[in-house]
């Protein structure tokens, strides 16, 4: 017997047989050419979405036929969640493992049902590509990750990986046909967890040659894993003197590039708003401090006579503090997110201690100033507390992202014509966008997440808001496909 799938098939292909035939026969009054055709009617009925003629709708027309299948994005969220090293709800899915093989066969299986072409790098970047009627045209390009920190949620990068996904499904159903290609990228490990480098894939992309050789030679884990074992683990960078800048894509390689993510803050959840569209992404520095002193009993050593690393490291805290709020700006933010103390015992004091410090701004000279003053201040508190400053090191410096003119239009548009509320800000979070803008011009589509939860099981983006941004992105990416 023949399969209802076979059927369905059948009877679809045969109605839409039947309406090309009825688009030649002549209508019989001016009123006819304007009344909606029977069988597309009856189409539309059968299958559960609109149908269209390629070509024949504005944007406008083109909002009003977006339809998303919200049920089914949900269900692949939690069918990719259950990829995971940890207990649901929580997930963890750390670069090269192997939950984070599978998660990866995941999405490729859905791009290739999704009938795009498929590739990968050297370091597992992911590309599923839709080819336009002008493929010689730079793509425009969308996507996001899909690794998780350990005992973190669904729906951070996911969204904009899967929902890239079923953004290209929903214009394929609408009957629209891109000029320029359309690709979705999911890039390798834009969390540092195991190797300690954010962004990983989007940097290499980006052209970084510093981490390309670094990738070669001097890249380990926490278990002295490096970072070449752990890619053929994968089954990556097979070659055994493999150049990893293979994987860097020249500037202008994209006519743009679009991320939809979660706000991963509770800005739009709290002003009931739809969308947020991206205007710049801070980009953080990264600061490693070391002081050494000398160590003692807490009991025996007067305070007078003490060089006390651990106070040293608490007074450096808080001038970060300090000279973070002296910049006078609600968007420079500094964080000491990892403090340690030598030998860590209750009646001993610290001989050694050890800093982490985050600072971020959307204004790279403003951000650089407060690390100047932060140096400054480490110098003065090693002196005054006759301590030694053994280490200032700045680990990364990477420089704010400002997205695009014409995509913050085009996103804009694309919210408008969908009767959706936006509002123009900016992202406080680190994404692959940051380094992709270096490629291309860029933008960022926000949607609303349960009480600005992120990294962490609570967090959450319902349905209808993940629908919102996969009918923004697919607008949007319509727009910018033939421009």
């Amino acid at each position: 017997m023949e399969s209802l799938e076979s059927k369905t098939r059948f009877c679809f292909v045969a109605l839409l047989l039947i309406s090309l035939v009825w688009s030649q026969l002549p209508s019989s009054s001016a009123q006819q050419q304007h009344e909606p055709n029977p069988t597309i009617r009856t189409m539309e009925d059968f299958s559960g979405y609109p149908i269209h003629e390629p070509g024949q709708f504005g944007s406008v027309s083109l909002a009003s036929s977006l339809s998303v299948d919200a049920p089914g994005l949900q269900k692949q969220i939690e069918e990719l969640s259950s990829f995971s090293d940890a207990p649901s709800p929580s997930v963890t899915r750390v670069l090269y493992t192997d939950k984070d093989v599978l998660a990866r066969r995941y999405v490729k299986t859905l791009m290739t049902l999704a009938g795009l072409s498929v590739r990968e790098d050297a370091v597992g970047n992911i590309f599923g590509k839709w080819d336009g009627s002008e493929p010689s045209l730079p793509a425009v390009a969308t996507g996001s990750h899909i690794d998780a920190i350990p005992y973190s949620g669904k729906y951070d990068g996911v969204v904009g990986v899967l929902g890239a996904i079923e953004a290209i499904n929903v214009l394929k159903r609408s009957g629209f046909k891109p000029k320029r290609s359309l690709e979705i990228i999911l890039f390798t490990s834009e969390e540092p967890t195991r190797f300690g480098i954010s962004c990983l894939g989007s940097r290499l992309l980006a052209g970084s040659k510093e981490l390309a050789e670094a990738l070669k030679t001097r890249v380990v884990d926490g278990q002295n894993v490096s970072f070449i074992e752990a890619a053929k683990s994968a089954g990556y960078a097979e070659d055994e003197d493999e150049d990893f800048s293979s994987v860097f894509l020249k500037k202008g390689s994209y006519f743009a590039f679009i991320e939809l993510h979660i706000e991963q803050g509770p800005i739009l959840e709290d002003e009931g708003l739809d969308i947020g569209v991206v205007t710049a992404i801070a980009a953080p520095a990264s600061i490693k401090v070391e002081f050494e002193g000398n160590g003692g009993h807490a009991g025996a050593v007067l305070m007078p006579y003490r060089n006390d690393a651990g106070l040293a490291a608490a007074e450096l805290a808080l001038a970060v503090e300090k000279h973070v709020l002296e910049s006078e700006s609600i968007d420079t933010v500094g964080t000491v997110g990892i403090l340690e103390l030598h030998p860590g015992a209750i009646n001993s004091i610290p001989s050694k201690s050890h800093l982490e410090i985050d600072t971020r701004d959307i204004d790279e000279a403003r951000r650089n100033t407060v690390i100047k003053k932060i140096q400054e201040s480490a110098y003065t508190i090693a002196r005054k507390r006759k301590v030694k400053l053994t280490e200032f090191k700045i680990v990364n410096q990477d420089p704010p992202a400002l997205s695009d003119k014409l995509v913050i239009k085009k996103m804009a548009e694309a919210s408008t014509e969908l009767n959706l509320s936006h509002k123009m800000m900016i992202s406080r979070a680190y994404h692959d966008s940051l380094f992709m803008a270096r490629i291309s011009p860029m933008g960022m589509i926000f949607i609303p997440c349960y009480k600005g939860y992120s990294h962490k099981p609570e967090e959450y983006s319902s349905p209808e808001d993940m629908s919102n941004g996969v009918k923004v992105l697919s607008l949007t990416l319509a727009k910018l496909s033939i421009d």
